[in-house]
């Protein structure tokens, strides 16, 4: 049995894509994530260092061989899309203001960490829109610059045995082969698949916590059929419904909504545990789903620790990339990483 491939994690979050990595046999030894309760989760369940903090001012410490590194393979991270500009070369810094006015490139400072480190490969996860940017144009004239074959698309989750409808754009950049995207590999899963074995009662354990909704909540919730929304609230218990959706004869389909047994689920946002912002009503039950349900919907597994409060766990939850999913890009990557021999397994000190 061969040694592991080794990868680090920027903008890490609690840690979906690594755990996505680790299924299909990666180790993870570095992550970077600035909110102090998904660091938490992310050291909880990886055992590896965590820069608790900005990733720009992880770099100096790169740059300077302050940061004591193993030899990686992969860098791999989702930068949150923000405001972009004319990116100029990789050494010039860009300012580190995190504003929509002036230079906000985040995966500018990943693409730095991937120039400092020059690993076989690196794996970028954003929102679908990025690659139909004009912002995705430079960041590709940036890979193209360091020397990467670059492969870039959209991925569907439910297309890969993900319970939930979710779409999520990735890049993989290459130094060893040209790079592709992982095809849907013809596994589907449903919302029953995904929590079915779950108490309908929540029990209170590992996150299989419940609200504690208004008597008038509840009848809301009784009232909206498998799939329905709430527009059947408004057709048939008129005097249940808020004025706003009485006055609102259009809009969203999801609000309110009631999620089917054998479907998947519809897009886990964070906060999954409010019903009047998405489809987030239990298939059967009279509540929303829990903070559990919504981590198995997102294919995380049952031992899966998570650190913070409710709503900061719920926040890691609904941003956090299916593991599932990941793992697929995860498998993709490492049939690139076998057309070249491993790296040595020595420490080194990481200088610019």
């Amino acid at each position: 049995m061969g040694i592991a491939p080794r990868f680090i994690d920027l903008f890490a979050g609690c840690g979906g894509l690594s755990e996505g990595f680790r299924k299909a046999g990666w180790q993870p030894v570095f992550a970077v994530e600035r909110d102090v309760a998904a660091a938490e989760s992310y050291r909880a369940n990886f055992k590896c260092p965590v820069w608790v903090g900005l990733i720009e001012d992880c770099i100096p410490e790169l740059e300077a061989g302050r940061l004591l590194l193993p030899e990686v393979d992969a860098v791999i991270g989702g930068p949150p899309c923000q405001g972009f500009s004319p990116l100029g070369k990789m050494s010039a810094r860009p300012a580190t203001k995190r504003d929509h006015e002036g230079l906000n490139t985040l995966w500018w400072f990943f693409l730095r960490v991937v120039e400092i480190l020059r690993p076989s490969l690196f794996v970028t996860e954003n929102v679908p829109e990025f690659v139909r940017s004009n912002e995705f144009v430079q960041y590709r004239s940036a890979v193209a610059g360091l020397g990467y074959s670059l492969a870039h698309g959209v991925l569907r989750a439910e297309q890969f045995g993900v319970p939930q409808r979710r779409r999520r754009a990735f890049c993989i950049g290459s130094l060893v082969g040209q790079p592709s995207l992982p095809p849907p590999n013809g596994k589907t899963m449903s919302v029953r698949d995904a929590i079915g074995h779950l108490p309908l009662e929540p029990d209170e354990q590992n996150w299989h916590i419940g609200r504690s909704p208004t008597p008038k909540s509840v009848e809301r919730y009784k009232v909206i059929p498998p799939g329905g929304n709430r527009f059947d609230l408004v057709r048939t218990r008129p005097d249940l419904a808020p004025p706003c959706w009485l006055n609102k004869k259009t809009g969203t389909t999801d609000v309110f909504g009631r999620l089917r047994w054998n479907e998947a689920a519809s897009t886990i946002r964070t906060e999954f545990f409010k019903p009047e912002k998405g489809r987030y009503l239990h298939p059967e039950a009279n509540r929303p789903i829990t903070h559990r349900e919504a981590a198995c919907l997102q294919t995380f597994p049952a031992s899966f620790v998570f650190v913070g409060s409710k709503i900061k766990v719920a926040r890691q939850i609904g941003e956090a990339v299916p593991p599932t999913l990941a793992a697929e890009v995860a498998r993709a990557a490492l049939a690139l990483l076998r057309l070249r021999p491993l790296p040595g397994q020595e420490e080194v000190s990481v200088a610019g």
